[in-house]
């Protein structure tokens, strides 16, 4: 069987990383972050938190980039809070946001509401204007458990889109989306809470054959990010700065790395399925 690479119309033994940028639309800042990383540095791609107040400000400065959905069930900062789409109360907590925690959303959701919200922010976004290359999920909702899992899948089957498979796993993830035929890399380099630089430094040299996803949060500092992130602000300056450093891109560069972006996985998936955009 043909690797993902060569699906991709690349040799066997190319090494092809996606530099996504994850929390588009949280802040203005995260949005001003994210499009320098991907106009001057070396981001490829980027998810986008429909829910958030930025979130429409963000459709617009990306017009016609590769811009995925990061399905968004949580709303974590104290002070800065955003509402589910559908309101469904399943999806809210005292005050009407969406929960704070991963393990909170857990205790109280919905299966079928979850299902009508992460719709309802795919549909906002395609109403946008938003290309929508692939999804991916905030905070890990979605990859809790085969049922939360399953709604995952069905909304990359029915509009013919590849995913981001968990990290880390209980359950047969990957086997659950090959299974439909869902695409996903082949690797993923998640570097929360380590430096995004030092991290690009150790594993570029020896990135392994095939599709690699690096994810990122950079935001642009200053009063903006430092009144809502108090605890990781720190990181998600270290990563604006990162995407845009030189002297990865040099990097990247001397080890043969190639970047792509979801689009490409994206007209992968939509041949696979009679599927076109």
């Amino acid at each position: 069987m043909a690797s993902l690479a060569q699906r991709l119309g690349f040799s066997p033994d190319a090494r092809l990383l996606i530099v996504n940028c994850d929390d588009v639309g949280s802040s203005h800042s995260a949005n001003v972050a994210a499009l320098r990383a991907m106009t001057y540095g070396i981001a490829t791609s980027a998810s986008l938190m429909v829910p958030c107040p930025w979130a429409a400000e963000a459709a617009s400065m990306f017009e016609g980039s590769p811009v995925g959905v990061h399905l968004t069930l949580t709303s974590e900062h104290a002070g800065y809070r955003w509402r589910s789409l559908t309101g469904a109360a399943s999806l809210c907590d005292a005050g009407g946001f969406l929960p704070a925690t991963t393990a909170l959303a857990l205790d109280q959701q919905d299966i079928e509401e979850v299902r009508a919200e992460c719709r309802a922010q795919v549909d906002a976004a395609l109403s946008w204007g938003v290309d929508v290359t692939h999804i991916d999920t905030h905070m890990d909702v979605l990859h809790a458990n085969p049922a939360l899992f399953a709604i995952y899948l069905d909304l990359a089957e029915q509009l013919g889109l590849p995913i981001r498979l968990p990290v880390q796993s209980l359950f047969p993830a990957r086997d659950m989306a090959e299974a439909r035929g869902i695409l996903s890399v082949d690797h993923l380099i998640y570097t929360w809470p380590r430096p995004t630089r030092d991290v690009m430094f150790e594993e570029c040299p020896a990135l392994p054959y095939g599709v690699t996803e690096l994810f990122t949060h950079p935001v642009l500092d200053g009063e903006e990010l430092r009144g809502y992130d108090r605890d990781h602000a720190d990181i998600r300056v270290h990563d604006a700065a990162a995407l845009t450093d030189p002297s990865v891109a040099v990097l990247l560069d001397r080890h043969g790395v190639q970047r792509i972006s979801y689009r490409e996985l994206r007209t992968v998936q939509q041949a696979k399925s009679g599927q076109s955009r």
